[in-house]
């Protein structure tokens, strides 16, 4: 699973949030590294230099496998609380996408061959 830590003008995220970013994901999302091929995290600043309450965003964009990607968005006050809800919501989407896929093709189909061993 890659890791891409992007960020506009207005923000500097530094080689040591990348670091940090990178092992947060790699730890919180483990259990989908089958199902992830890359995930691009953005950062942006959206009022520049005025100040208001959530004026920090993170956007991430899941890259799954054979799949359309999937991107959540989270405004908050810090650089690291817009991240750490961002990295919790997705966690929640990809929960459900892809458990909502494995139960999916866990059902049998009624068209299915029976299976003669078991007649």
């Amino acid at each position: 699973m890659q890791i891409q830590v992007n960020s506009n003008h207005t923000i500097h995220t530094g080689e040591s949030f990348e670091r940090w970013a990178s092992t947060e994901l790699n730890e919180s999302l483990a259990r989908f590294k089958n199902d992830i091929t890359r995930i691009e995290v953005h950062m942006s600043d959206e009022n520049g230099d005025k100040q208001s309450a959530d004026h920090k965003r993170c956007m991430m964009e899941a890259r799954l496998a054979h799949r359309e990607p999937l991107a959540v968005n989270h405004h908050a006050p810090s650089q690291d609380e817009a991240f750490r809800g961002a990295s919790d919501k997705l966690k929640r989407l990809l929960e459900h996408t892809l458990d909502k896929l494995r139960d999916h093709r866990s059902r049998e189909s009624i068209r299915r061959e029976p299976d003669p061993e078991a007649l």
